[in-house]
């Protein structure tokens, strides 16, 4: 069973647990999610598509990221992340942490910090290694077709990270 840490309001651990995805958080708990970003040189992204039988936002493209598991800290959990979703190893790139931002649903009680990162590194298509459970597919894109994509409802997030594509 894969536990998350709860965190309170200024992003410090309480010491209590929580089990994955059991959406009854009380007031003031959080858990803790990350995204990273990989940045080529040629100043592309790599973004990725969710597989068509996610349960929510099915077919949509996003950046690498998940939850941080129970005593994982978030950098640890950004790189395994990026593994997993996509075979690269971040552990040696350029960058790392950009900025944090905070979500409050106590409708749905889900309560949640997303730090950001960002890495960048020489990626080729060949080194992209998808987990095929969670993407369809990815591209290298650049921060237009990023844009035109999100204008279109499409990619996840991207008002509240859009800053980390920028330079």
């Amino acid at each position: 069973m894969e536990l998350w840490d709860i965190y309170n309001v200024n992003k410090e651990r309480t010491g209590r647990t929580m089990k994955r995805n059991d959406w009854n958080m009380q007031p003031g708990d959080y858990h803790l999610t990350v995204l990273g970003v990989i940045k080529r040189p040629d100043g592309r992204f790599l973004i990725t598509r969710r597989v068509l039988t996610k349960a929510w936002a099915p077919g949509h493209w996003e950046v690498s990221g998940g939850a941080a598991m129970a005593g994982e800290d978030s950098i640890d959990a950004v790189r395994r992340e990026i593994k997993e979703e996509t075979g690269i190893d971040v552990t040696n790139a350029k960058g790392g942490y950009v900025f944090s931002y905070r979500r409050d649903n106590p409708e749905e009680k889900d309560n949640y910090f997303v730090d950001i990162y960002r890495f960048e590194m020489d990626v080729k298509d060949e080194d992209v290694k998808l987990q095929e459970e969670e993407t369809l597919g990815f591209k290298f894109a650049s921060l237009d077709e990023i844009k035109e994509i999100a204008d279109r409802g499409e990619f996840l997030h991207y008002e509240s990270i859009k800053k980390v594509f920028e330079d």
